[in-house]
């Protein structure tokens, strides 16, 4: 059975998906971008500034699912500049720090992200 994951923690879905679905014991979560989801508002700033608030919307979708960052297995990250890898490594970096073991990973530059945001991070993990 798949279950529907929705919170009002993170922003509400800005297309026909799911925040996440849970599934056999896993998480699936859609990529989420720095909405701030109490404004509705895109967070200003560097990419580091979004990907923070990045986090705290992957954050909530985990919480609601009953998970947490710890249980991530896989994490795609999706920049619309390549420039902004080191800024938003050192976020990803301190969102994973109580980690037991670090998610794979995929980093790839895009042109363009919904909202023209400049970064928006999926992951998957444990239940």
């Amino acid at each position: 059975m798949i279950e529907r994951i929705e919170t009002k923690a993170a922003p509400a879905a800005i297309g026909p998906y799911s925040q996440a679905v849970k599934v056999n014991g896993m998480i699936f979560a859609s990529g989420q971008i720095p909405i701030d989801p109490s404004t509705g508002s895109i967070v200003e700033g560097n990419a580091a500034d979004q990907a923070k608030q990045v986090f705290r919307n992957i954050n909530a979708v985990l919480s609601a699912a009953g998970s947490d960052i710890t249980k991530v297995v896989k994490a795609t990250v999706f920049l619309k500049n390549m420039d902004d890898f080191a800024a938003v490594n050192e976020v990803y970096a301190e969102a994973f720090a109580s980690a037991p073991v670090l998610p794979a990973r995929s980093a790839v530059a895009v042109q363009k992200l919904p909202k023209d945001v400049q970064v928006e991070i999926e992951v998957i993990a444990l239940a």
